[in-house]
């Protein structure tokens, strides 16, 4: 996607009532990605990475990058066959424990890098033996000094307290490390052609979904495989931003206990994406319709919301949280919320 192009994209969005940083830094989603994909450096660090044995894999973050991370957590085991472990820092800073990691990768996801506990965890896996890799949006973090390697998502300022093109880009950085590292030209592909469906996301409009969230006590997000990740990502946009409890599952595991918490009075927000998990997801659709509750559904032969058609399976739920965003900040809005400063949050949260 040409600068030109993105740059007009971003023009026409921000026209669309980008009155807060939230809604701008939304429209520059598009442009972010098109940057640290052209940068290379996720490529160049992937290849380096095929040149090297890993027993497992470890993924290390919290809340939105936290999401990045399961995004990046099912590329590996799809494309590499590794198994992936999340991270519980708590386990180094409360309980003294390093963790046995000699010979494996541990990558921290963090916006700001800054937080106690990732940076601790970091620089015992460090420590321990482990190839540490950072991707992070300040290259010259804690988390980043921590670290062996760093991968900058080049996502610029971010002023918002809810994190948007932060998010899209370390799932974009992630998606680009494991195509160069696996040899993926399908992926590759798939993320050439993401920045201009980013930018045609912007158009998007899912207020259909988001006004039917009005009076609603709690609100459901599902979706399977690469879409787990981001339909987190969107629960907790919600809780944050809406300040409404969110919860977000796969759609296998909705079926179990979860299940007798979806009511007429619980709206939910399925993504599908075009892989094998597809059928999963749409069965779901299918029975939480015919039992009349309210399901909005986003990609698929049950779409209910506008979306682009089918992309690589594993961009799409990227661009996904784009009309979600979009729906989120102008809801917030409405409401009289703040979108930029909710309540009680500060941009940088640091935890032990």
């Amino acid at each position: 996607m040409s600068a030109t192009t993105l740059d007009a994209t971003i023009l026409g969005a921000t026209t669309l009532g980008a009155t807060t940083f939230m809604a701008r830094e939304i429209a520059e989603i598009p442009a972010a990605a098109d940057a640290v994909l052209a940068a290379g450096e996720a490529a160049r660090i992937g290849k380096a990475l095929g040149a090297r044995d890993f027993p497992f894999v470890v993924v290390c973050g919290r809340g939105s990058s936290g999401h990045a991370g399961v995004h990046l957590r099912y590329l590996i085991e799809t494309r590499l066959g590794l198994p992936v472990s999340a991270a519980a820092p708590s386990v180094v800073t409360g309980y003294a424990r390093p963790p046995q990691v000699a010979g494996a990768l541990f990558v921290v996801v963090s916006q700001s890098g800054r937080s106690p506990d990732l940076v601790a965890a970091t620089e015992a896996a460090r420590a321990g033996g482990a190839l540490t890799l950072a991707l992070v949006n300040d290259p010259d973090s804690p988390a980043a000094r921590a670290s062996d390697l760093v991968l900058p998502i080049l996502a610029g300022p971010e002023r918002a307290v809810a994190a948007t093109k932060t998010v899209t880009n370390s799932a974009i950085a992630g998606a680009a490390l494991v195509a160069a590292w696996a040899g993926d030209g399908d992926l590759e592909r798939g993320l050439a052609a993401l920045p201009e469906r980013l930018g045609r996301a912007l158009t998007l409009d899912w207020s259909a979904w988001s006004a039917d969230l009005d009076g609603a006590p709690a609100a459901f997000i599902t979706g399977r495989g690469h879409g787990l990740g981001p339909l987190r990502e969107i629960a907790l946009k919600l809780a944050e931003t809406l300040r409404l409890p969110a919860l977000g599952y796969s759609a296998a595991e909705l079926r179990h206990g979860p299940r007798a918490s979806v009511s007429a009075a619980t709206p939910v927000l399925a993504l599908r994406q075009a892989d094998p998990l597809a059928e999963g997801v749409d069965e779901l659709v299918r029975d939480l319709t015919r039992d009349g509750l309210r399901v909005h559904a986003c990609g698929g032969p049950l779409g209910t919301l506008p979306w682009l058609g089918d992309g690589h399976p594993a961009c799409d739920p990227i661009a996904m949280l784009v009309p979600a965003y979009r729906a989120i900040e102008a809801e917030a809005r409405r409401r009289g919320l703040d979108p930029d400063k909710p309540a009680g949050l500060t941009k940088v949260t640091e935890t032990l």
